[in-house]
């Protein structure tokens, strides 16, 4: 589907080694953060008191997080649980104080804001939990790389499969560089969106590669950056559609989904903008520089022509 068709091709490639400069640059800012700053964890992941209480009526979320923050919990994460008038909520661990005293520091600040609030019940989430939450996500984090990499080896070629890589690792790092910087709150929920964003952003790299075969199978008298920048440049209504689409969803989250869909529509919207540049001016630009040809796609006879077997064949024009 396209909603408009661009006649002539963009020269993509004239800006690659100097937007991948700057792609470098930043990743490397990404990782210094990462190192010196690192990532501000939530409760899942370092441990703290999980609270539950009622209301009569709906609860006002606005008002429990005002009453959380003049106690000093200002990173307590607050958030419906069942229905409107239940109420979640996340503390991190306090020095010389228990996950009792904690519980009941806050009820006395709750119902002095509000009477009608009842104490549902109260556990206390250890670090070690946190610990098991965070390998398994380091854990799910390598088995998608590694996934990633053995499709893009067995559906293109080794070239594709390196360049593709190194263009999602690029998305992933900025992301976590962007909440190492800002000491956004890394939750289970945001690591959830940086997964996501590995799949999204493969995907684009996997259409890209897709109509760079097609023009290789249609065009020989191109060469390999003439190929490219057609390649890139036959899925920009594609992308404009699909991207568009996703952020208009993302933006909806950003804005109207509240404190609980935050920093996860956050870590989408900045995935969603780097996949999209990524895949052109850096899975492109890299699968270029590592001499990608027409022979890597289309197999070959013995005796010159293109093997009729291959669904990679086709006319040429």
């Amino acid at each position: 589907m396209e909603f408009f068709k661009i006649h002539r091709d963009y020269n993509f490639m004239r800006y690659a080694l100097l937007l991948n400069v700057v792609s470098f640059v930043t990743f490397a800012l990404a990782v210094f953060f990462l190192v010196t700053r690192g990532l501000h964890l939530s409760v899942e992941f370092t441990g703290g008191t999980v609270i539950e209480v009622a209301y009569s009526q709906p609860a006002d979320l606005g008002k429990v997080r005002d009453t959380m923050a003049k106690m000093g919990y200002a990173d307590a994460q607050v958030q419906n649980f069942g229905t409107s008038r239940d109420v979640l909520i996340r503390l991190p661990l306090q020095k010389g104080e228990t996950s009792a005293q904690q519980t009941q520091q806050v009820m006395t600040a709750l119902q002095a804001a509000d009477a009608d609030v009842e104490l549902r019940r109260n556990e206390f989430v250890g670090p070690q939990v946190g610990k098991e939450l965070a390998s398994n996500g380091l854990k799910a984090l390598a088995f998608v790389v590694i996934g990633i990499m053995i499709y893009l080896s067995l559906r293109f070629e080794w070239k594709y499969a390196v360049a593709g890589i190194i263009a999602n690792l690029h998305d992933v790092v900025i992301i976590l560089g962007f909440f190492a910087f800002f000491q956004w709150e890394f939750s289970l929920s945001v690591l959830a969106a940086v997964l996501a964003v590995l799949g999204y952003s493969v995907n684009e790299s996997v259409i890209i590669f897709d109509r760079i075969r097609e023009a290789f199978r249609r065009f020989r008298k191109m060469n390999t950056v003439e190929i490219i920048n057609h390649g890139i440049t036959a899925n920009i209504s594609r992308t404009i559609i699909t991207h568009g689409s996703t952020q208009i969803m993302v933006l909806s989250m950003l804005l109207f989904g509240g404190e609980t869909l935050h920093y996860f529509a956050v870590a989408l919207t900045i995935g969603i903008l780097f996949g999209i540049y990524s895949s052109v001016f850096v899975a492109a630009a890299i699968a270029m520089w590592l001499g990608i040809k027409r022979e890597d796609l289309i197999k070959t006879h013995r005796s010159g022509g293109t093997d009729p077997n291959d669904p990679n064949a086709g006319a040429v024009v």
